[in-house]
């Protein structure tokens, strides 16, 4: 996962884009009082500022610029160049903006340009990842979404187009990929040959394949090992219940305390918790790894044994404090204050150094932003 100080210091980037966004506004609104809007539509078209802005990913800028002049999405051009930059960047919150404003449907009826956005797709972006990425397995599983998404736009057809790749050796780092399409005569009829854009995709990806299914292992190898630590330490709690039992009729001492029966339930729970979150990390383990599986199997898996094993660790430390409360509360009455106080400090901290992404890891799975479209504010 990515280290939460890269999340904040994300935030004030943020936030400094804004104030420079505001500043922008009130230029353009001075701007649009003194000059004739025809001279600044061609000033921004002509000097690549909103193409500029999307291909670093500032938003604010981009928002800016479409808000005060819709006018140029109605260019012949700038739609299409701003959509092939947002998606050879793989920008999700520009992507859906972009789709917001486009009222003029240029982009997606033009089969041209969403050939060139199939090509851009297909090609493995520059190595990086997101703060919103929870490792190499979510941002594979992102790709594939940006996949899916711009096949859903393009026409039907172009699923059985085949072309061959050729390499634009330029710029390695790109990875910048030219597609020719090409037909091989066989009599009267011509076949198409070469590679479907889904194959130069799969292609194109192994290494990030690599990484995702070397990253799901790491993760599910660490993760089951705690879990299977925490079954053992539940399983042998089952047996050794606080005061012990009473040795003619084997019932625990101190059955009719609230705090043992909250024992009891918190440690049936993490033994059940635990288990279930083996499961899940052994499922993952023994997967397939085909390129499909990072789209919703694996991460489904992944999103329910983390989850399990968080609520594993939770109901541990409720069984944990209720122990000590049953054994000390005859002594200290007050005991259970800072018990109760000590065992909410790890699961504080876990929200703020995890939940954050924890909850970006779901969204993406269940509930994807690229598929959502845009509300703009009126």
């Amino acid at each position: 996962m990515v280290a939460p100080g890269a999340v904040l210091a994300t935030r004030q980037f943020r936030k400094s884009l804004w104030k420079l966004a505001t500043k922008l506004d009130g230029i353009l609104c001075f701007q649009r009082c003194q000059m004739e809007t025809t001279k600044i539509l061609e000033y921004l078209l002509s000097s690549g500022i909103v193409l500029n802005a999307a291909s670093h990913g500032i938003i604010e800028i981009v928002e800016l610029c479409l808000h005060r002049f819709p006018e140029l999405m109605w260019d012949d051009k700038f739609p299409k160049d701003l959509m092939k930059e947002v998606v050879n960047r793989r920008h999700v919150e520009l992507f859906r903006l972009v789709n917001a404003y486009n009222r003029m449907p240029k982009v997606s009826n033009d089969i041209f340009t969403n050939r060139d956005l199939m090509e851009a797709v297909v090609k493995c972006p520059p190595r990086y990842v997101s703060t919103d990425v929870s490792g190499a397995a979510f941002l594979m599983q992102r790709e594939l979404q940006w996949y899916k998404v711009l096949q859903d736009m393009s026409d039907p057809s172009f699923k059985s187009l085949k072309f061959k790749v050729v390499e634009d050796k330029s710029d390695p780092t790109f990875k910048n990929l030219k597609l020719k399409q090409i037909k091989e005569r066989r009599g009267k009829t011509y076949l198409e040959v070469g590679k479907t854009y889904w194959e130069i995709f799969v292609e194109q990806h192994q290494d990030l394949l690599k990484d995702a299914g070397q990253w799901m292992k790491d993760t599910s190898s660490s993760c089951s090992l705690v879990a299977t630590l925490i079954i053992t330490v539940a399983f042998a709690s089952a047996f050794t219940v606080p005061g012990g039992n009473d040795g003619s009729t084997g019932i625990p001492i101190f059955l009719k305390k609230g705090s043992f029966v909250v024992f009891v339930v918190a440690d049936a729970l993490a033994l059940f918790s635990s288990v279930t979150a083996t499961l899940m990390f052994l499922a993952i383990l023994t997967s397939r790894y085909a390129i499909e599986d990072f789209c919703h199997s694996l991460p489904r898996k992944m999103i329910l044994g983390l989850t399990f094993l968080f609520l594993s660790l939770a109901f541990m430390l409720v069984a944990f404090g209720s122990a000590l409360t049953i054994v000390l509360s005859e002594r200290f009455k007050w005991i259970y204050i800072p018990i109760t106080l000590l065992a909410a400090f790890p699961v504080i901290l876990f929200a703020i150094l995890q939940l954050p992404l924890y909850v970006d890891m779901v969204k993406s799975t269940y509930r994807p932003r690229l598929f959502h479209p845009l509300k703009l504010s009126k």
